[in-house]
């Protein structure tokens, strides 16, 4: 989900994949496969194209152990969703509502077709710049955020900043999860925000960050 011109460049998505259009291997189908809940071991069709980053089978298994107990129920924000994996393993768990934010149209097409795939009714698809839509007021706020933008663009700190000043956050209550490039430090947070668990593979830094 993310911008115009260069916009769209910064905005281009993973797995949670950087979703870029124009190359030559976009629109190739690969796929995403849930881990657990009640589409376990449902593999979902994802379009290809040359930098997406899917958030590995491990990584989410790792989140979702995490979050077992806030999940059910929740009201979910899944920033840059490129291939919405991490919204799909939410609503399998029971999250109550995921809405996903997608910049490119195909990928954004591919992930409705999904939700209609597994006849989900409970989440929202937005083909939208992400960094616009979080500068708007919050029209409702949420309980799990997921925030995972494409490597290298800087956009982060940025995003950070955008869901706590519009009101997207559902204060104490909320607990947000981020996924950076295992060099960076963490971006800076509002006051009183700590990072609950965190973990690093190879290539990422992935942690879990909830309001003391």
């Amino acid at each position: 989900m993310s911008r115009n011109s260069h916009n769209v460049n910064r905005n281009s998505h993973r797995n949670k994949q950087p979703s870029r259009p124009a190359n030559s291997k976009a629109g190739k189908l690969g796929e995403v496969r849930i881990i657990g809940g009640d589409w376990r071991g449902r593999k979902l069709p994802v379009l290809s194209a040359i930098g997406l980053r899917p958030t590995s089978d491990r990584v989410r298994e790792t989140v979702f152990n995490w979050l077992q107990f806030e999940i059910p129920g929740a009201n979910c924000l899944d920033v840059f969703s490129g291939s919405g994996a991490l919204s799909f393993e939410a609503l399998s768990r029971g999250a109550k509502h995921a809405t996903l934010l997608e910049l490119d149209s195909a990928n954004a097409k591919q992930l409705k077709q999904n939700l209609q795939t597994l006849k989900v009714t409970n989440a929202s698809v937005q083909q939208t710049d992400s960094l616009q839509w979080l500068s708007q007021p919050a029209d409702e706020v949420y309980d799990v955020i997921f925030l995972d933008p494409p490597f290298n663009k800087g956009l982060m700190q940025e995003a950070v900043d955008k869901l706590f000043t519009s009101g997207y956050v559902k204060g104490n209550q909320a607990w947000l999860y981020l996924e950076q490039e295992k060099q960076l430090d963490w971006p800076t947070l509002p006051e009183g925000w700590v990072c609950h668990r965190e973990k690093t593979t190879s290539q990422v830094r992935f942690g879990l960050f909830k309001k003391r």
